[in-house]
């Protein structure tokens, strides 16, 4: 289906842009620090399954199409910018209500779902996909929507290998502060800010033309 050659300079690319910092890695960051190891790391396959959403839609030429109407890609990332502020308020108002001892976690399975909501709300993640892959699809290796899928997968499971890592990263940050909970109560209200900057950042980014 593909050339070695191509293939590879896909996988060496998508791998450099997984490293990248970006919107993904800190809100990965973020949720852990706020709520610990496990809830990083659900966040971060909660954000691998939303962005196969992008990939499937992608593949069948929804992205192409909500990237070409003005009005659903607003729609899509002011949904997508409420959603990360909203829980970027939940988690300041938790660490402020909660006792210096007891900070709320939201827990894992809650972390995942909130993961998916938002990757798969985020349209910039539909237009990184749609400018990117489509470069490393040969058209005259059959079947352009698989391709499509396949290197999409690829680059989704990259990036959630590297989720998983800073997820680790800023656990053991977080644990080191173990015995003081007020200082614990700092991180989660950071964190939560992280989260209300990222929606801010999402709710003004520009359509692709």
């Amino acid at each position: 289906m593909f050339e070695l050659s191509s293939f590879l300079l896909f996988v060496a690319a998508a791998l450099l842009i997984a490293i990248t910092p970006g919107p993904g890695i800190f809100y990965v960051a973020a949720r852990t620090l706020a709520g610990g190891y496990s809830e990083g790391v659900a966040s971060s396959f909660g954000t691998g399954l939303g962005g196969c959403v992008h990939i499937v839609a992608g593949a069948l030429g929804v992205s192409a199409l909500v990237m070409a109407s003005a009005e659903a890609f607003t729609l899509l990332k002011l949904a997508g910018a409420v959603y990360l502020v909203w829980l970027g308020f939940k988690t300041i108002r938790d660490a402020k209500v909660d006792a210096p001892t007891n900070v709320a976690t939201t827990g894992a399975w809650k972390a995942f779902r909130e993961g998916v909501l938002v990757e798969a709300l985020n349209p910039k993640t539909a237009a990184f996909f749609l400018a990117f892959i489509p470069q490393f699809v040969s058209p005259a290796q059959g079947n352009v929507a698989l391709q499509f899928a396949v290197l999409g997968l690829v680059s989704v499971t990259l990036n959630t290998l590297v989720d998983v890592v800073v997820a680790f990263m800023a656990a053991r940050a977080r644990d080191g502060f173990a015995r003081r909970p007020k200082i614990i109560r700092r991180i989660c209200e950071t964190s939560g800010l992280v989260m209300c900057g990222l929606g801010a950042v999402l709710a003004f980014a520009r359509r692709p033309v």
